[in-house]
């Protein structure tokens, strides 16, 4: 066990591990040290001087080290000047006094530096109500100042550090948390310092500009108003919020946040979404999210929101069109197809499998990745926490760009790779999180099997797996497709239990999923189909939250010649123009209900804001449905589908809404009521949610599939092999609809090596038409000298329907480059 030491802060005796800074033992204890550039996540700097105290020590005697006696107690000697309590480790029997005069006065002399050049603009910031430096001043700060009011220091007040967020110099107090955060827990000194003294002033260094995912994160941090977001800034008053406990919806990490709403005019009086802020959930994505989570949610606020339901593009009542759709069910039944997607909540899919079983028809679930029966076999085990991973831990990435994927899965694993665990990566091509890894493996693409068959033996990098205390086995579907993944899986599964990691915490095989709830869906019965435009035609087909059409020309083609389509969306799409009937559903921000993450830890959303027209929750239009097919289906309660889920399905045994909402005591301790420590992050008082068990950790028999030994498919000579993989943000339905985006998407692109662009006669910038398997479409060339020559990088969701490595031609559509 880590040596405890005891101590004395203002009378408090409080007993905490070595090594425990003097702020945060004082947080253990219930006292607060106030602080502006410390922050728990992130090492101490102790550039702001707001933590002053004064710090006594027991004298020991030089000859037996031994603490000298007073009057029965060792004698305690307090150095001459204060002492900052964010770089100070605690030691045994150590006294800290926080208000006495002189620390008192040392408090408030840092205050009064600090406000010197700092403006006066507390009405008008977007921080007033949740500032620290405007809550330390009032209890800390002088009520007068010395200096003068000509004397302060002018600079710009909107200075776009990016596109997503905008610096105001002056109100800048050169803390670093911002700097720090991104250089010592993302890994990407894109922020900096400029100039000296009281000029110095924050810049980007990158270009673009503030170029990270995780920029949203520096905001929250903040202790003044110096940084905000572009969606946030100016828009509503902190105290005018009111904050509903949610989910993230966007990847399969699952992040907990809370949506901060607020009824509006410019809504016509209104309740809506003004922002989204993390929730802690120390498990699961600890107190930050990524630039996707924070700001794509108001594709559910988007003009093209389905809000009552249509049949043959007529606007219709709900009666009407449910009375067409089942009586289409019920003539075909057996003929239905259910094509559903993880878009979904565990509620939706349940009521949509048992639709689908009740009338003897198939549920398909709508993704180009396979292996999620495997997760429920050797998935990682209850109680598994990547925040503890350390020393002698191994994380094993293959074909996933975490980065792209799931952000904070990448933030999570690099941080562990930081506190010694050992890092693999595997990928055809070199990723971010390559950077990081003690062991790089670059295969060629069709080699995933081939790699990983290499870590079972007696190489260097297999012994080290071998011999692991815990090992953690993320897969996904860079450069591969449904095919290829469903190939990898039992691979990784087989390493992990020849290794005998499986079957407890912090071991197993993860999913990197490509929507929230895809891990849900195969937990619900769900199976995707590797012909899915035959399975389609002649088909009574039943579409929800899935755009098949706009995805693939291919699939569209399939919808022409099905029998009957139901659609049953939040927007408007290129598969509800061509349904019979449209079903609108209500987004997340409306409903409650509950997610599987890839971790398969269950956890639950809450309604925020009213529902959108006659839109309604899909579990409750499916149960609609089943309901008038004679079927015994609910319609009304998510938290009533959610127990019949748990009472039918052996792994949510003995869960229920209750359970997913409770909490624990969570380090750091983070609140509305002590901003500065750490920063605007919620405290999680609405549930933690509960990690599922797997077969391995149950003790049953886990037979695994045969791993195929023959490779995937390979570039050939003088052709280029198309390869699909994930960028963050694309032209998926709820990220392209929210504008502020817009400049990260970009254009549809095409990657190639240098010689096979030379080969072709292309240069980075071209417009080139690309044409496979008797499809088509246009991108712009991008050079990557990483990947291999006879391959070519083309992003999903972009507008070319590259679902699994493909032979591609590529022509020249236009000399020009480009901007």
């Amino acid at each position: 066990m880590t040596k405890q030491f005891t101590l004395t802060i203002d009378g408090v005796q409080v007993t905490v591990p070595e090594g425990t800074l003097v702020v945060d033992a004082a947080k253990l204890a219930g006292i607060d040290i106030p602080v502006f550039c410390y922050h728990p996540k992130m090492e101490p700097a102790g550039n702001c001087r707001m933590c002053l105290v004064e710090i006594g020590r027991p004298v020991l005697d030089r000859a037996s080290g031994q603490a000298v006696m007073e009057n029965g107690q060792p004698k305690i000697q307090f150095m001459p000047k204060l002492e900052t309590a964010c770089t100070n480790t605690v030691s045994e029997g150590m006294v800290v006094l926080t208000q006495t005069e002189k620390a008192r006065d040392g408090q408030k002399g840092t205050l009064e530096f600090l406000l010197t050049s700092h403006p006066l603009d507390c009405p008008i910031c977007d921080k007033g109500g949740e500032c620290p430096l405007q809550n330390l001043t009032v209890e800390h700060g002088p009520g007068k100042s010395r200096f003068l009011y000509d004397e302060k220091l002018h600079f710009a007040k909107q200075v776009p550090l990016g596109e997503l967020i905008w610096l105001d110099r002056e109100r800048c107090i050169q803390c670093a948390r911002c700097i720090r955060f991104q250089d010592e827990v993302v890994g990407e000194a894109v922020l900096g310092f400029e100039e000296r003294g009281r000029s110095t002033q924050i810049i980007s260094l990158s270009e673009p500009g503030f170029d990270s995912v995780f920029s949203g994160n520096t905001t929250d941090i903040c202790p003044v108003g110096a940084l905000t977001t572009a969606d946030f800034r100016f828009g509503a008053r902190p105290w005018e919020l009111s904050a509903s406990a949610s989910i993230c919806s966007q990847c399969p990490v699952g992040c907990n946040t809370t949506l901060n709403t607020r009824r509006e005019a410019k809504a016509g009086g209104g309740i809506v979404v003004k922002r989204v802020m993390p929730r802690q959930n120390e498990e699961v994505n600890e107190i930050w999210m990524c630039d996707k989570g924070r700001f794509a949610h108001h594709y559910a606020e988007s003009q093209q929101r389905l809000v009552k339901p249509s049949i043959r593009q007529a606007k219709a009542s709900w009666t009407d069109a449910f009375e067409l759709v089942t009586k289409n069910f019920e003539s075909s039944r057996s003929d239905v197809v259910v094509l559903a997607s993880g878009r979904l909540s565990n509620e939706d899919l349940f009521n949509l499998k048992s639709l689908a079983d009740g009338l003897g028809g198939r549920s398909i679930l709508y993704t180009d990745m396979g292996g999620g029966d495997l997760t429920a076999l050797v998935g990682v085990g209850q109680g598994t926490d990547l925040g503890k991973l350390g020393k002698g831990d191994v994380l094993l990435v293959v074909a996933s760009d975490l980065y792209e994927e799931a952000p904070i899965w990448y933030l999570r694993v690099k941080q562990a790779a930081d506190r010694g665990a050992t890092l693999i990566v595997a990928n055809a091509r070199a990723t971010k999180l390559e950077r990081f890894a003690k062991y790089a493996i670059r295969y060629a693409n069709g080699d995933e099997l081939k790699t990983i068959a290499g870590l079972h033996g007696d190489g260097k990098i297999a012994q080290e797996f071998a011999n692991a205390q815990n090992a953690v086995v993320f897969y996904g579907g860079d450069g591969l497709g449904l095919g290829g993944t469903t190939d990898l899986a039992p691979a990784c599964a087989k390493l992990l239990k020849d290794t005998n990691h499986i079957g407890r915490a912090n071991n197993g095989l993860v999913g990197v999923w490509q929507r929230a709830n895809d891990q849900g869906a195969w937990e619900m019965g769900f199976r995707p189909e590797a012909d899915l435009a035959s399975a389609l035609k002649g088909r009574v087909v039943y579409i929800v939250g899935a755009d098949p059409a706009g995805d693939d020309p291919a699939l569209a083609l399939a919808l022409k010649g099905a029998k009957f389509i139901v659609a049953q969306d939040i927007l408007e799409t290129l598969t509800t123009q061509m349904a019979d009937v449209v079903l609108p559903a209500q987004a997340y921000t409306e409903r409650e209900g509950s997610y599987t993450s890839g971790e398969r830890r269950v956890q639950r959303f809450y309604a925020a804001v009213p529902v959108r027209g006659e839109a309604k929750a899909d579990f409750a239009i499916a149960g609609e449905i089943g309901r008038r097919l004679g079927l015994n289906m609910e319609n009304g309660s998510a938290r009533i589908t959610f127990d019949r889920l748990a009472a039918n399905l052996k792994d949510f045994a003995g869960l229920d809404y209750n359970k997913l909402a409770e909490v624990k005591p969570q380090w750091p301790i983070v609140g509305r009521g002590d901003l500065y420590y750490g920063g605007t992050t919620y405290e999680n008082k609405q549930g933690l949610g509960v990690q599922l068990s797997t077969a391995a950790e149950r003790g049953e028999t886990v037979s695994l599939p045969e791993v195929r030994k023959d490779s995937a498919l390979r570039p050939k000579e003088d052709e280029l092999l198309a390869v699909p993989v994930t960028k963050l943000y694309d032209l998926g339905a709820t990220v392209s609809s929210t504008g502020l985006l817009c400049q990260r998407i970009g254009a549809a692109t095409i990657s190639l090596h240098p010689e096979a662009a030379k080969r072709l006669g292309l240069e980075a910038g071209m417009r080139v038409a690309l044409s496979f398997d008797g499809l088509g479409g246009e991108a712009l060339v991008k050079i990557d000298d990483t990947i291999s020559a006879g391959v070519a990088l083309v992003p999903r969701s972009m507008g070319l329907a590259v679902r699994e490595p493909v032979s591609v031609r590529v022509q020249i559509l236009a000399e020009a480059k480009v901007n």
